[in-house]
């Protein structure tokens, strides 16, 4: 019977090129990122000898179309990108930010996720204390939110709620605050509603004109300034919110009071009880754009 050689009937491969390996029909070397295959037996052939090889795949030019970005990629959190000419770094951002683009045409770039509502300060109260004062009112904000979170006295007596307009970083205390504030409640078994306060030529104005339970009962309160920044109108709050007065009792609010005595900037705000501290409560105030 005829014997019939097929020789090698897959490729072999050989690893990168050495010029000391005699190499034979059908090895495959990598040289130079790429991959060659010997078409004659051959030793000390360089495999761009194309009498003695043929290329298998071609390497990429680094960093410019994807095959080997090591030149290019040098950082922990880089990302890469193409700009006008080719691939191109963007080093990593600093905490918190996000990738943004300028549209067609334009880089990527990181920046800062944008909101309408800008935190000016927290205070988180959790023992006995008179009264919060925050001077963070600029002439970079019109208006301001002013967030009571879990606002509870220390005794009943004297625990409605009050403010103080501040200016040049003292509160406001001549009797120019006007309060109108209207309350409703539920008590589980019947309500009421259209109870009225007021108050004229106040020395402090009203948030809260009721006196809150204390031992746990809490009251949450969203205020909102106006007027804060302005020459020409004078500095206002409205107020809603709500209280829970006992088991079995609770009452929303909802309010405004103006203070008179003046039209220049002011610094700042206080929130305070009557003639009791607060025992707990979160203060945020925020600036809107």
């Amino acid at each position: 019977m005829a014997t019939v050689t097929l020789g090698n009937i897959k490729l072999n491969w050989k690893g990168a090129y050495n010029a000391g390996t005699a190499y034979a029909i059908d090895d495959v070397v990598s040289y130079n990122g790429s991959s060659y295959v010997a078409k004659t037996a051959t030793t000390g052939n360089l495999p761009t000898v194309t009498a003695n090889w043929d290329l298998m795949s071609q390497a990429g030019t680094n960093g410019t179309d994807g095959t080997d970005l090591t030149s290019t990629l040098t950082t922990q959190g880089d990302i890469v990108y193409r700009d006008g000419s080719g691939l191109a770094r963007l080093a990593a951002g600093t905490n918190g930010q996000v990738l943004t683009t300028g549209g067609s045409g334009a880089n990527p770039s990181w920046g800062t996720v944008s909101s309408d509502y800008v935190l000016l300060s927290t205070d988180t109260i959790t023992s006995s204390t008179a009264s919060i004062s925050r001077d963070v009112f600029t002439s970079d904000y019109k208006v301001y939110k002013v967030f009571l979170t879990d606002f509870s006295p220390t005794a009943v007596s004297g625990s409605t709620l009050k403010f103080r307009f501040r200016q040049s970083n003292a509160d406001l205390t001549t009797s120019d605050y006007i309060n109108h504030g209207h309350q409703g409640y539920w008590d589980n078994s019947s309500n009421g509603d259209g109870a009225h306060n007021e108050s004229w030529n106040d020395n402090q104005g009203t948030i809260y004109n009721v006196e809150q339970q204390t031992s746990g009962y809490a009251g949450f309160y969203e205020v909102t300034v106006y007027g804060a920044s302005t020459s020409t109108h004078y500095p206002t709050i409205m107020t809603i919110g709500g209280t829970y007065m006992n088991t079995n009792y609770i009452r929303h609010v909802r309010g405004t009071s103006i203070y008179r005595g003046t039209t220049n900037a002011l610094s700042g705000i206080t929130i305070k009880y009557n003639s009791t501290n607060i025992s707990q409560g979160i203060m945020k105030i925020y600036g809107l754009k």
